[in-house]
């Protein structure tokens, strides 16, 4: 019980400070429904437990959160598995959602990029191209890292604590669905 109420008031002091970076969310939820009102869509990157993120976030835009609504597009670059793994094993894994960018991202697309560290090769190299490509990047990331440099905008969470910034970045996830749920409701 100790342990888990700790953990808890950990969660809820990282979770006041984020609302320092309320602006910065609340300009990407502007750069994403643009996007999509003018019928371009979402990809989505990351690694590990940013790659589930990555995922479940897609799902919200493109099937719901809450209402019923038009369906929107939105993929996450991490479900090819016999993509992933030719890339990384044919070329190089820090190529693995750069590679797809290229091959599917066009201008007025906008890249989602996760990293819990902010100093993610693979993730890093996604920015690099889809910015080539003139689409816009939005970065969740922790308040270090080269993410937070590169990205158009880069909502920062105020931890180095992995587990705190992943809590966070899924409620980044959930406000930035349920804005566009209402811009499409």
């Amino acid at each position: 019980m100790e342990k888990a109420l700790k953990v808890i008031k950990e969660s809820i002091t990282i979770k006041e400070k984020l609302k320092s970076e309320a602006e910065h969310i609340k300009e990407a939820c502007e750069i994403i429904v643009d996007a999509l009102k003018s019928g371009n869509k979402i990809l989505l990157c990351g690694n590990g437990g940013s790659a589930a993120d990555a995922q479940h976030i897609a799902c919200e835009i493109v099937h719901k959160l809450a209402k019923k609504r038009i369906s929107l597009p939105a993929i996450a670059l991490t479900t090819n598995t016999s993509l992933i793994t030719a890339i990384a094993n044919d070329d190089s894994y820090d190529e693995v959602f750069s590679r797809q960018i290229e091959g599917i991202g066009r201008c007025g697309d906008v890249l989602i990029a996760i990293s819990t560290s902010g100093n993610s090769p693979s993730v890093i190299s996604a920015v690099t191209q889809a910015k080539s490509l003139d689409m816009k990047t939005v970065g969740l990331c922790s308040s270090s890292g080269k993410l937070k440099d590169i990205a158009d905008v880069a909502i920062r969470v105020p931890s180095a604590n992995t587990q705190r910034v992943q809590e966070c970045h899924i409620l980044i996830g959930h406000i930035i669905a349920e804005v566009v749920e209402d811009a499409f409701s």
